[in-house]
């Protein structure tokens, strides 16, 4: 029996989870293009864990990456990110409406 390819959003959820990789993310995102040496230097992580963690990211098309002779750069994926923008929003809304059912109860009880 196979097992069913995860949704986008869990994967994306699983891949941004963990805070190494999150940190990873982060320093990608707001650099044009970076090495895994650059992303190693100061991390206090190794480059091999560097390199899983990118693995994750690229899985989850959080990044992309290219080859440059023998140096790989990433550089965000910003679409990546839609799976968990859609789902914030459809709860967004959810939440939206709780807080305004609340604020009239509110009113109700204290005019």
């Amino acid at each position: 029996m196979t097992e069913a390819a995860p949704n986008p959003i869990t994967t994306v959820m699983r891949a941004l989870a963990d805070p190494t990789r999150r940190a990873v993310f982060e320093r990608v995102f707001e650099s044009k293009e970076i090495s895994v040496a650059e992303l190693t230097r100061g991390s206090g992580v190794t480059q091999g864990a560097i390199s899983q963690h990118l693995k994750s990211l690229k899985q989850a098309g959080l990044v992309a990456e290219r080859a440059e002779g023998r140096n790989v750069y990433y550089r965000a994926s910003p679409e990546g990110l839609e799976p968990l923008v859609t789902w914030m929003d459809h709860y967004g809304v959810f939440w939206r409406e709780r807080f305004q059912n609340l604020r009239d109860l509110l009113k109700e009880i204290d005019p």
